[in-house]
This record gives C-alpha cells, structure tokens and sequence, in this order.
C-alpha cells in the first residue's frame, strides 16, 4: 500500500511539472534555434531588392571611386570593416570560368580594371551578408551563427541565381549582372551577384 501511496505521489509530481509542447509552437525548441537555411532562405530576397534597388552603373562607379575613392565609397556603399560593399549593375561578355568566377569585359570601362563575377561552384567572402547594413554581428549568438548567416546567404544565391547557369558555356555570352563588392582594390572587383541575365 505504501508503495503504490508513493507511485501515485510521484506520478502526480511528474504531471505538475510537465509541459506539454506542441509540435510547431512557439515553445518548440526546434522553432528557436537558429537554422543558417531558414535565414539564407528568408535573407536573400530582401537582400537581392535591396541590392538591385541602389546599384550604380559601373561606369558611373568606376568614375566615382577614380576620382576620389573614400568618397565614392561613402556616396554609394555600406561600410564594413574591411572595406565598403557597393552596389553594381553593368552588362558584359564574359571570358572563360575560371577557379569560382568569371572575367567580364564592360564596354566604357577602363581597360585597367579588372571585373570578375563569382560563379562558383564555390561563393567567396560575405559581401552580400554585409550589403544592405542591416544584418549585424549583435542580431547572432556567436561568431559562428554570423559566419554560417553569410554562408547560407550565399548558398540562397547560389540556388536562386547560379543554378541555372551553365558556367562552362558562359564564356562569348553577353549578360546583364546586379551585384556586389567589396572596395579594397579599385581596380579589381569580384563581384557577388543577385541577379545574372544571359542574353
């Protein structure tokens, strides 16, 4: 008798201190935890209008930084802290695929600078997490959440707008790109796109 006073006690313990968490809730952990393909997935659009909204042309842009290229990247760039990301829409050919990327040549732009589109398979650097400004290394648990957020923004534009690109057979090809870069070295720009069209 003593012992099934005491299963009952127990098991009555037990039900007071449970909650019951319904798949899908707001108390559902898996709901909480960061996921970089959640984030990628909800990002990149926002990022990809952002982007294509304030884009220069790179005429106008490689005249800007020549002339004075901090207040160039003040005028049209976001800062980060190694350099500003500005936003860029050009048209070109493109060369041969090369190791991630593409050269592309631009009618009007001087022949010293060297424009390069990243086509992948492989996305470099976090240009397109740093490129509107509004994603900051406070909204993150950790260094490593901010790191896996630019990652999965760019395997979000790899999917969104490399994957139908034949690389191999983009060389000759004349196409439309909105993008990004980073402004360390004015005459070379590797160029994250949002928005690749092959004419």
């Amino acid at each position: 008798m003593i012992g099934a006073a005491l299963v009952v006690v127990v098991v009555g313990a037990i039900a007071l201190d449970t909650t019951v968490v319904r798949i899908g809730s707001e108390n559902d952990v898996r709901q909480q935890a960061f996921s970089p393909e959640s984030y990628g997935a909800d990002q990149f659009p926002k990022i990809q209008a952002a982007v294509t909204d304030k884009a220069v042309a790179a005429g106008e842009l490689a005249s800007a930084i020549a002339a004075d290229k901090k207040a160039a990247g003040e005028k049209f760039g976001v800062a980060t802290s190694t350099g500003p990301v500005m936003p860029v829409s050009f048209t070109g050919v493109f060369g041969e695929h090369k190791s991630n990327y593409n050269e592309v040549k631009i009618d009007g732009l001087p022949p010293e600078i060297v424009v390069r589109v990243q086509t992948g398979p492989a996305i470099n650097g976090t240009d397109l997490r740093d490129a509107t400004g509004t994603i900051e290394f406070g909204q993150f648990t950790n260094q490593i959440q901010f790191q896996d957020a630019g990652s999965a923004i760019n395997n979000e534009m790899k999917k969104s707008v490399l994957a139908s690109l034949d690389t191999a057979a983009l060389s000759g090809k004349t196409a439309s790109v909105v993008g990004v870069f980073k402004l360390i070295n004015p005459k070379n720009w590797l160029v994250t796109p949002v928005k690749v069209d092959v004419k």
